[in-house]
């Protein structure tokens, strides 16, 4: 069989992993990673035969694709999920996430699953309406650098969004720092957006960064609400991409979340272990609940390729039940010159993220360049 063609089963979750060995020593580890994934202990020693059958895991399939490196497919009973999403990933990558050479690549997640979760509650066409933004390429940027006062920062925000950037976050860094405390910085920003949106009659939103104490989060997220944000910056390779589910869930006061890269690197860089980009940046985040989700564009700082941008995105768009779609937003160093290449390669349906380089010039101006660059190519 072909190893990726597996899924049918609706009672089965389908991994699909990229092994490396001989033929025999894929064979010990994939019959191992059905046991190590599921029950952790001497399979010889189960005498359960609901336990052999229906918990530990199943080689589906193994497939040569290169020298010393294999496709495999394990289905896995959805009921050792619980149905939740820390265990969904548990199961996935968890125990085996320590063993060299073996690489996630990608998931089928049955119906049964599926709709257990809600996934991102704007989407495409939802974070479009709330920008007045109908087909065009989307504008995004990040308030820079750490050590500036909350005063300044929002003016900053002022500043992008009357010249019309449509979403303006904190930078992942920015959090509860003495130099711009999380309670003022929010304020400010929230009064600046309001002001800007309704000076200019743009419809900008402030995302302010959320990555706090599990303890003190409802509190920041509340506080930012009431301050007028109009979104999130979560950060889920530190808090976990159930923090994102969570908040996507909250009510009332339920926002767009924005989901950043940040520590998520480790997964995806080794090409012979870890995951896939398109599961690390596309297809979690989306189950979670992320209505867009930020990661390097090949040609910036990062070292991503086109191929794994491609898949970031097809990840981030491709049919998953009735799960919306996330919104691919590539950064990483763009530039107001990679404007034009950025929207070509990924289409309209795409938050175009750029940071630093806005500040080489007047904000404003910058800013209005920026939208202009996008609306000459929509």
């Amino acid at each position: 069989m072909k190893v990726r063609e597996g899924g049918s089963d609706s009672g089965r979750l389908y991994a699909y992993y990229q092994l490396h060995g001989t033929a025999e020593q894929v064979e010990v580890i994939a019959r191992a990673l059905t046991v190590e994934e599921t029950i952790e202990f001497p399979a010889e020693l189960v005498t359960d035969p609901e336990i052999n059958e229906n918990v530990i895991g199943r080689v589906e399939g193994i497939e040569a694709i290169g020298e010393g490196c294999h496709d495999v497919a394990i289905s896995y009973s959805v009921e050792v999920t619980g149905w939740e999403l820390p265990q969904l990933i548990n199961v996935l990558f968890g125990n085996c996430s320590m063993w060299p050479g073996v690489r996630l690549v990608d998931v089928s997640v049955p119906d049964s699953l599926l709709q257990r979760f809600s996934g991102p509650r704007f989407g495409t066409a939802g974070i479009r309406e709330l920008l007045g933004a109908d087909s065009r390429p989307l504008l995004a940027t990040a308030i820079k650098p750490m050590g500036t006062s909350a005063e300044v920062f929002a003016e900053m925000v002022f500043e992008c969004a009357a010249g019309g950037v449509d979403i303006i976050k904190d930078d992942h860094g920015l959090a509860n720092q003495p130099y711009a405390p999380f309670s003022e910085r929010v304020a400010r920003c929230g009064d600046a957006v309001r002001a800007a949106n309704d000076r200019y009659g743009t419809r900008a939103l402030y995302m302010p960064c959320v990555n706090a104490p599990v303890d003190e989060l409802d509190a920041r997220v509340d506080l930012a609400l009431e301050s007028g944000a109009g979104g999130l910056l979560v950060l889920p390779g530190i808090g976990g991409y159930d923090v994102i589910r969570y908040l996507a869930s909250r009510s009332p006061g339920c926002v767009p979340i924005m989901a950043h890269p940040s520590m998520l690197g480790a997964l995806v860089l080794d090409e012979s272990e870890g995951i896939a980009p398109g599961l690390v940046f596309g297809s979690l985040p989306r189950l979670a609940g992320a209505d867009l989700s930020v990661f390097p564009h090949s040609g910036g700082r990062f070292s991503f390729s086109r191929e794994d941008c491609s898949s970031i995105a097809e990840h981030c768009r491709a049919g998953l039940g009735s799960l919306s779609e996330t919104i691919p937003a590539p950064g990483g160093g763009m530039t107001l010159e990679h404007v034009p290449e950025v929207a070509a390669f990924y289409g309209n349906d795409v938050a175009i993220l750029v940071g630093g380089d806005l500040h080489r010039g007047p904000l404003r101006k910058s800013a209005e360049s920026f939208r202009d660059r996008l609306e000459r190519i929509a």
